[in-house]
């Protein structure tokens, strides 16, 4: 089915040009790299995987119930409004929102897969044009993944989140060639990564917990470049250019922050717009889900160099300001531990059932 036919709202535009700045640069330097970067490149060439077959897309979803969504994170419950749905209601409310929630993983592992494009085309150095070129094909993988999911799992899409199209569009647009380092690599991947690890953790469906968890394996790899680039080149820069970078991820964070309500949903029900943002600002749970969200953001952007007074003030007042001491590196390698674990209590349940097959096999024979 055309994905427009499945779409809970209207989309607009098919398509949306975002016009290109920024030089295309090459490098003659063929030999030399950072080992570091090297290392990175040779293991993103190493875990590339199939979508098709390293996810067991025969598992069965509740299109009502696609996460194992709890009542009390929706920002309806306890209103007046959520007494008055019904079963049927409020299993159509799960769908709408686990439907908006992956729409915009989708819609950003697109932005994320243009992103790293643009990296190959624009960075000066060939050891991270080598890396950026594996990721554009991981962040393809993925978004085959979420389209997959949506389309043949959930059965419904969302359009993208303004916010979320609005920094997409800011980070394609400069024509600084670090800023799609920065906008994607550091502010919506690390963002996106939060989420896709709080579901992962909470959900009890098998098949969302593996698509996140081998999405995040990758995701791993992606921040950690990023942090690398970043680090070494904003050594260079100067005050200056370090408060517009510092700007910049201070503006993006709030639309972060302001992108993650899920108001369209709401919106979808009957509940007006101002109504809607008010359940949403007021409830216990978003609030939560918001701070934790800046957990892979705020230590990223510190470790990287951009920790003025202005940045520090503006995570004070978001009341995520001491997420910069959390432990990075022990995060990304929980994301790849995990992932590991995921696929060898798969193969061993697998070898099971292959022996007991065997087994069968021998005692019918006889």
């Amino acid at each position: 089915m055309p994905t427009f036919d499945l779409y809970a709202m209207d989309p607009g535009d098919p398509h949306w040009q975002v016009p290109a700045n920024g030089a295309a640069r090459f490098s003659w330097e063929y030999d030399d790299g950072r080992d570091r970067l090297l290392a990175l490149y040779q293991k993103g060439k190493d875990k590339q995987w199939d979508g098709q077959k390293r996810i067991d897309w025969d598992l069965e979803v509740d299109p009502c119930d696609p996460l194992g969504t709890p009542d009390e994170s929706m920002s309806l419950y306890g209103t007046k409004h959520w007494a008055k749905l019904t079963e049927k209601d409020k299993g159509e409310l799960r769908k709408h929102y686990a439907s908006w929630q992956f729409s915009q993983f989708l819609h950003g592992e697109q932005g994320a897969m243009v992103c790293a494009a643009r990296i190959v085309e624009s960075v000066p150095d060939l050891d991270a044009k080598f890396y950026s070129a594996t990721q554009t094909m991981d962040e393809a993988r993925h978004a085959e993944i979420y389209g997959r999911f949506l389309h043949e799992k959930v059965g419904m899409l969302y359009p993208i989140n303004d916010n979320l199209q609005s920094l997409l569009g800011d980070t394609l647009r400069d024509s600084r060639w670090d800023m799609p380092y920065l906008g994607m690599q550091v502010l919506i991947e690390g963002l996106a990564l939060a989420a896709f690890g709080m579901i992962r953790d909470t959900t009890d469906k098998p098949l969302p917990k593996q698509i996140l968890a081998y999405v995040m394996q990758d995701e791993a790899r992606h921040v950690a470049f990023g942090r690398m680039a970043l680090r070494d080149y904003y050594k260079q820069l100067s005050d200056a250019e370090l408060r517009e970078r510092e700007e910049f991820v201070i503006e993006g964070c709030y639309l972060m922050r302001d992108r993650l309500r899920g108001v369209e949903v709401l919106e979808n029900f009957g509940i007006p717009k101002a109504e809607a943002e008010e359940y949403s600002e007021q409830s216990e749970f978003l609030a939560l889900f918001r701070k934790l969200l800046f957990s892979r953001i705020v230590p990223c952007v510190k470790d990287i160099g951009l920790w003025g007074k202005r940045l520090q003030e503006a995570y004070v007042d978001m009341g995520v300001f001491e997420l910069g001491d959390s432990n990075l590196d022990l995060l990304m390698a929980q994301d790849e531990e995990i992932a590991e674990q995921l696929d060898a209590e798969r193969f061993a349940a697998e070898e099971q059932e292959r022996v007991a097959e065997v087994t069968d096999a021998i005692e019918a024979g006889r």
